[in-house]
């Protein structure tokens, strides 16, 4: 999905792409105008793909949300976000009938418009954006039960082969975790 790294950061107008990680904060790039700049730890960030809109009975993600006004609106822009009250709630209406009209406030719909037309000006609103990846698929999986037992019984004898070969102190290491093993290895070379 395109809309995976988006975030919005506090006190800071627009939506930027996350482009990596630093020892102290990230590096950003503008969704619009692709400059890139680099933000703190303790600027306070929320990731779009984190974020949901209360309805009725449950929380919907907010890309959800983002793809129903897409298709409503032919992915085109849709409404600006200084429209009145009563024009933002029906677009509200439009784009998730039965959300929560008490939890979800006219700001948070505003939001949603401004947010909305800010990726489609970026062009991430196409339906193309909106399409998850599906999980890798291993082409060589058993089509059936028989295959899978042949399989389990073909895979028994090396595990226990492996596990006969192997002296009994590394598997103490193993598992203590990954600290443990970088402790020890830093005495040794120390």
């Amino acid at each position: 999905m395109l809309l995976e790294k988006i975030i919005s950061i506090a006190g800071k107008p627009g939506l930027y792409k996350l482009v990596s990680q630093l020892k102290n904060g990230f590096i950003i790039e503008d969704v619009t105008t692709k400059k890139k700049v680099s933000i703190g730890n303790s600027s306070q960030v929320s990731l779009l793909d984190n974020i949901a809109m209360f309805t009725i009975d449950k929380e919907v993600p907010l890309f959800e949300v983002i793809e129903n006004v897409a298709k409503k609106y032919e992915y085109k822009e849709t409404i600006s976000h200084k429209s009145s009250d009563e024009e933002l709630r029906a677009f509200m209406a439009e784009s998730l009938p039965n959300y929560d009209k008490d939890r979800v406030y006219v700001s948070d719909i505003k939001k949603l418009a401004q947010w909305y037309n800010i990726l489609h000006k970026a062009g991430y609103v196409t339906p193309e954006s909106f399409v998850k990846a599906e999980p890798e698929t291993d082409e060589s999986a058993p089509s059936n039960s028989t295959d899978t037992e042949k399989k389990t019984e073909k895979a028994a004898p090396k595990k226990a082969a492996a596990k006969t070969d192997k002296p009994a102190a590394p598997k103490v290491k193993a598992s203590t975790g990954a600290k443990a093993a970088t402790k020890s290895t830093h005495r040794k070379m120390g």
